[in-house]
Order: structure tokens, then sequence, then C-alpha cells
């Protein structure tokens, strides 16, 4: 048990910086999600909290222990990795028991606690196998067995879930959630799909070229974007980001019109809404007409594009919806379900409160 503080940790290799003046207080229990794209510095920072980098400037704290010049085994971490890391010539039960051997933890309480780590990830009948016998999800599950069976502080996992399929994702997934909720362990986890992000974080941490761009639970990180860069990156599809002009509260652009908006501002921005927001509007009628881009049918919903000047525009229809690419058709975008963002800076203008 306990809670986390990065101050300010940065790491710089020469000129190049890859985590800049990162700032985060973790509470003791959360379950904190690092998200962005490739080489936005998220592995990198939990590279740094588990000891495998070294921090170039700033301070991590786990409990009342500042842990920069800690080895690894002294931060008292269990790390779950997108590889296993299994160890082949070993059982299901040796893997998991590995680590109480390393620490030399007394020989007797060995069985009780591998029993009780393969009961939460639900492997006791698989025990006997070796690793090659095991399907890829089994093997994800003997990693997360033998990070359970230490008892850390904190478990940090760097996408444990990428070498999965999509349907095993999707189960492993709620496991995970399910075992942090029983183990109330503080844990990190890093990942650049949004989806596991919405799903199992109690707050999310937004990253881009090595800063952080948001900080806040799922559901503020979706309705109030701190910038474009987190609007076109959570949801799917994005958040649509039209460039236009701002004047009375009316926002314009190429085939858009939307009055009733922030009048506090002017000029140049971007306007945003979600496909989800919006609706087709009666014929003749509504606040974006264009001809249909394309057509996609999603199952639950079918996804109608606009191309509206370098933009490509998305609204959900129902499932029965019918129209013809090219066919002109109107969309109705509510003010109030619409958000402002500069058009230079790309930060959050509008006065809806996160």
């Amino acid at each position: 048990m306990a809670e986390m503080r990065l101050k300010n940790i940065t790491k710089r290799w020469g000129n190049f910086i890859g985590v800049d003046d990162f700032d985060l207080h973790i509470k003791d229990q959360e379950f904190i999600v690092l998200l962005g794209p490739s080489g936005c510095g998220k592995s990198t920072t939990m590279r740094m909290i588990a000891g495998l980098e070294d921090v170039t400037d700033g301070e991590i704290w786990i409990g009342d222990r500042m842990v920069n010049k800690l080895e690894p085994k002294d931060r008292d971490i269990a790390m779950v990795f997108q590889s296993y890391g299994l160890y082949p010539q070993l059982s299901v039960y040796e893997n998991i028991r590995f680590p109480l051997k390393v620490r030399k933890t007394p020989k007797d309480e060995h069985h009780d606690r591998v029993m009780r780590a393969a009961e939460m990830v639900e492997l006791t009948e698989l025990l006997e196998r070796r690793p090659a016998a095991l399907s890829g999800g089994q093997r994800q599950r003997v990693a997360l067995g033998r990070a359970i069976v230490r008892k850390p502080t904190v478990f940090l996992m760097d996408e444990p879930l990428s070498n999965l399929d999509a349907k095993l994702r999707v189960s492993t997934r709620a496991q995970i959630k399910n075992l942090q909720h029983k183990l109330k362990t503080t844990t990190i986890y890093v990942t650049h799909d949004q989806i596991e992000a919405m799903t199992l974080a109690d707050r999310v941490v937004v990253m881009n070229k090595g800063r952080i761009q948001q900080v806040g639970t799922p559901t503020d990180i979706y309705d109030y974007p701190a910038n474009t860069f987190v609007a076109s990156f959570i949801g799917s599809p994005a958040m649509n980001l039209v460039q236009g002009r701002l004047v009375d509260g009316v926002f314009e652009s190429e085939s858009i019109r939307v009055p009733g908006l922030d009048t506090r501002h002017s000029g140049p921005v971007t306007l945003g809404f979600r496909a989800e927001d919006v609706s087709l509007a009666p014929e003749g009628e509504g606040e974006l007409r264009a001809p249909v881009y394309s057509v996609e049918l999603l199952g639950e919903a079918s996804m109608i594009s606009y191309r509206i000047g370098e933009s490509l525009v998305s609204i959900k229809a129902p499932k029965d919806y019918r129209v013809e690419i090219g066919e002109e058709v109107g969309t109705q975008i509510p003010a109030a379900m619409c958000h402002l963002f500069d058009s230079e800076t790309g930060e959050r203008i509008d006065g809806r409160h996160r």
C-alpha cells in the first residue's frame, strides 16, 4: 500500500528530451494509465519508476521513500511486460514461485502464496504445464500471477495485452481490473490503446512528445479534452475538428454554420464535436450541409462522413439509415455539445468546465 509522487521528473539523452517535467501525485490503491502514441515517453516514465532508467532531473517517491538511487529490486515493485518473460524450462507453478525464491521468502510460505496467486488468475488446473503448452492469454496470466505472488507495493504494467488477440484482450482486461480491485494495490499501466485506458483507469495521464497533456478521469478526458491533441486521440471515431471563424458566438466554415456558441472569443478557432453528439437533420435543414463522402456500416450504427475543407467529419446515424455517396445530407450540431480550441495553440478556450 503506497501513494506515489513523481516530482518534475525529466529524462534526457544528450540534447534529446524523452520525458519533460513530468509531475504527478498518485493516490494509494489508484489505477493510473499512461496513455499516448509511440514515442510519447510513457514507457520511459515507467522504466524510471522501476529503476531501469536513471532520472536526469526530479524525484520519485514511493510512500515515504525517495527511490531515485535504489536498485530495482529494492523498490518493492512488480512489473508485467508486453513479453511474458517466462522461464520455458519451469512449470507454471515454478514460474509463479520464482520471485519468492529470489527474494528468499521463507519456504514454508511458498506453496500457500503460489496457490493463492494461481487461484486469482485462474491457473490452478494448469500448474504442472510448461509455458510452451499454454495459450497467449494463459501465459499472460502466469506473468500476472508471478507479479501478484510478491505482494508488492506497486504494480507496473507495460502494454501487457498487446500480444493478445482482440477477444483475449477484452477478457484479460476485465481480469486485470478485477484483480486490482481485489488486491487494492497502486497500479501504473502503460498503453497506446485508448479503449484500455478508458475502461481500466481511475485516472488517465495523456502524454505527447514527453509532456503531460491532460490528467483526469476517463469521463473528464472524454467530455472535456484540454486541447486538440487529446480531442483527436480519445474516442472512436476521434472528435471532429474543423477550422473556421467565430464571430458574435457564431462559428462559420465551409458548409458549417453553428450559432449559440461562446461570445467571449472571436477570430480563428477550431470547432470540435463528437460523432454521437450530432444527428441527421430534416431535409433542407442543419448546421452542416454537405455531400456524403463515405458510408460505413458498423453493426450498431452507420458512420456517415463528409469532407469539409481538409477535415473528414463523421456522424453516427441509425444502423438502418441508407444514403448514397455524393448525396447532400444535413446534420444538426447542438451548440451545447460543441468544443472550441485556439487555432494556433490547440488549447481549449470555451467556457465548459472540466
